[in-house]
């Protein structure tokens, strides 16, 4: 597979998953900046060009020799939306819950000399807030009307009626939501200087920023299955295009 400058970091992400943990190890955004070519991506991220080219070669050769993945692109669209329910919408309601209260004892034992934590959640709360209704949505008028429009494509019957317009419509607001969300992300990262625990840092602290890099790259894995593969292929099968 030829690997160019241009090509959208969104597709790298799509077609050589092992690529993710290298974008997410140099800050390159993979998800909700998923359209900017690659050359863009990485001068945000301020890393060479040619050397994220290199090693993702070197993760392609690799891929032979290393276990199977399903591929998003090609499974059924009633697959994906169970594998981010299951897997991803699972996990951040766990998540919320266990970081939120190791926030609280975190912020009450450390509060007082490292401000910061008190940033960082706000950011989290507000973020937890966002999710919870956004998966809600998801869950009960997004991704249902998706699996009723493949099952409908499937049978080769007429597709059902969108409530909503279109399609795009309801992926648009989820969209701008997972952009609030990377914001939320950014500004949590920023507030900690990239989740660096101070030296006075007891366990708790150590495990809390742990957890917070765990639940963003969870999160940017989450928003790319939907932004760059779910939602392009829902637009494109209810105008009726293969894919």
């Amino acid at each position: 597979m030829a690997i160019s400058a241009t090509k959208k970091v969104g597709e790298i992400a799509i077609e050589i998953p092992r690529a993710i943990p290298l974008f997410e190890g140099l800050g390159i955004d993979y998800c909700c900046g998923g359209n900017r070519s690659l050359e863009e991506a990485c001068l945000s991220a301020g890393v060479k060009t040619e050397q994220v080219i290199n090693t993702l070669e070197d993760a392609i050769a690799a891929a032979a020799l290393g276990e199977s993945s399903k591929d998003w692109n090609v499974e059924p669209l009633s697959a994906l939306t169970s594998h981010i329910v299951n897997r991803h919408h699972s996990y951040v309601r766990t998540e919320l819950a266990r970081l939120s209260s190791l926030l609280e004892k975190v912020c009450s034992a450390h509060g007082q000399n490292h401000s910061e934590l008190f940033t960082v959640q706000g950011f989290f709360n507000g973020l937890g807030q966002e999710m919870v209704m956004h998966m809600y949505k998801e869950e009960n008028i997004l991704f249902p009307y998706i699996e009723q429009m493949e099952a409908a494509v499937n049978g080769r019957r007429p597709q059902p009626y969108p409530p909503f317009g279109t399609v795009r419509n309801p992926i648009q607001m989820m969209e701008t939501e997972h952009e609030s969300a990377a914001v939320a992300l950014r500004g949590m990262r920023k507030a900690s200087d990239n989740f660096s625990v101070p030296a006075d840092g007891c366990t708790s602290f150590r495990a809390l920023y742990q957890g917070l890099i765990d639940f963003e790259k969870d999160l940017h894995l989450h928003i790319h299955l939907e932004n760059n593969i779910l939602f392009p292929r829902a637009s494109l099968m209810e105008a009726g295009v293969s894919n």
